[in-house]
């Protein structure tokens, strides 16, 4: 492919489905320093989407090997699971930064020789964990800094639906090889929160069942994690949840907060919405906002209600295209995504063997 010239960071996108049609090419696009360039999928539909979506200037290929000498300066993997460490691996070793969405791979030790590798060429690797700057999460971390809670005890987080019905599709495959379930699905996501917000796991129990009839993945699955301050992160993942519980519960020495409901942004997306310097984003209403006290649950109005700090998912592109000009750390490294994957190994183990497995710092 011959390169047209840009006032911006030209990225090449593997993959249009839902990772990358609702999330990545939007906010790559919307992101200053920036330019969408190329969409890979060899999917005739998709790229009918992809041009719609995005003009006709939009180049679009059938393999990630179009990209390799395409004159770009960030690949983005947003493809199935499995491709990630693949096209990771022949995009870093073409000389190309990339980004990928989560999981980074199957197990912690592919995601450290990942990283070993870009570290070697020189090149930016970063994992897409936009749950990052979710509102709620954000708005915890504001609350954890000013130490309203006091020591924290216990953090609950559940990240629940309602889909008694399954879709089908790789994600809910059986085949280990397709690294699906909500294991590593939204559980790559409650995981990588609890370990930023309170660090190291040295100790992790779970339990995965498959619930609905003629599921193959897990489909309701809990995760307990003793992290090395004291902590304790109980994480909930669910499709089959009738009733849905609180986003986050965290119980302190001092107080207690807790917030229902999911960050706005991406059913925002979904909807066609962008991000945009004229309209409010990430925003929710007062009716949403979370509660902090003691003594009394807030579905009797006790404590009192929080604001939640609006939701930023353009944050995470704008970080990478000031790492890509600039150079030092991007948002989310390889090494991180690598800790979180061995919460999720140990997770696996844990609910096969009915055991409780210990982590080395």
């Amino acid at each position: 492919m011959n390169a047209p010239q840009t006032d911006g960071l030209r990225v090449g996108l593997v993959g249009y489905g839902l990772a990358g049609s609702v999330f990545h090419a939007p906010l790559i696009a919307a992101t200053d320093g920036l330019v969408l360039d190329t969409v890979v999928t060899s999917n005739p539909e998709r790229q009918a989407q992809a041009r719609a979506e995005h003009g006709d200037s939009l180049r679009v290929a059938d393999s990630p090997e179009e990209l390799y000498d395409a004159g770009l300066d960030l690949v983005v993997i947003a493809s199935p699971n499995k491709t990630h460490v693949p096209i990771a691996t022949a995009a870093l070793k073409a000389g190309l930064p990339v980004v990928v969405d989560k999981p980074l791979a199957g197990t912690a030790a592919e995601a450290r020789d990942l990283a070993a590798l870009a570290e070697e060429r020189g090149l930016l690797l970063s994992v897409f964990q936009n749950r990052r700057w979710d509102n709620d999460f954000l708005t915890l971390q504001a609350l954890l800094a000013d130490g309203e809670l006091g020591e924290v005890q216990r953090f609950e987080s559940r990240f629940e639906r309602w889909r008694p019905q399954p879709k089908g599709g790789w994600r809910e495959s059986g085949d280990p090889s397709e690294i699906g379930g909500l294991l590593y699905d939204l559980g790559s996501h409650v995981v990588d929160q609890a370990l930023v917000l309170f660090g190291p796991a040295l100790r992790v129990y779970a339990e995965a069942d498959v619930r609905r009839p003629g599921a193959e993945a897990d489909d309701d699955t809990f995760i307990a994690i003793t992290h090395a301050g004291g902590v304790r992160s109980h994480l909930y993942v669910s499709a089959t949840t009738a009733q849905l519980g609180p986003r986050f519960r965290v119980l302190g020495s001092s107080a207690g907060f807790v917030k229902y409901g999911l960050d706005p942004q991406e059913a925002a997306l979904r909807e066609g919405k962008r991000p945009s310097a004229d309209e409010p984003w990430g925003v929710e209403p007062e009716s949403m906002w979370g509660r902090v006290g003691s003594g009394e649950s807030p579905q009797t109005g006790g404590g009192r209600p929080l604001e939640t700090v609006p939701g930023d998912y353009p944050a995470y592109y704008a970080a990478i295209a000031k790492a890509l000009r600039e150079g030092g750390e991007p948002p989310v490294t390889a090494h991180e995504a690598a800790a979180a994957l061995d919460v999720l190994e140990a997770a696996r183990r844990s609910a096969r063997e009915g055991v409780t497995v210990e982590l080395a710092l």
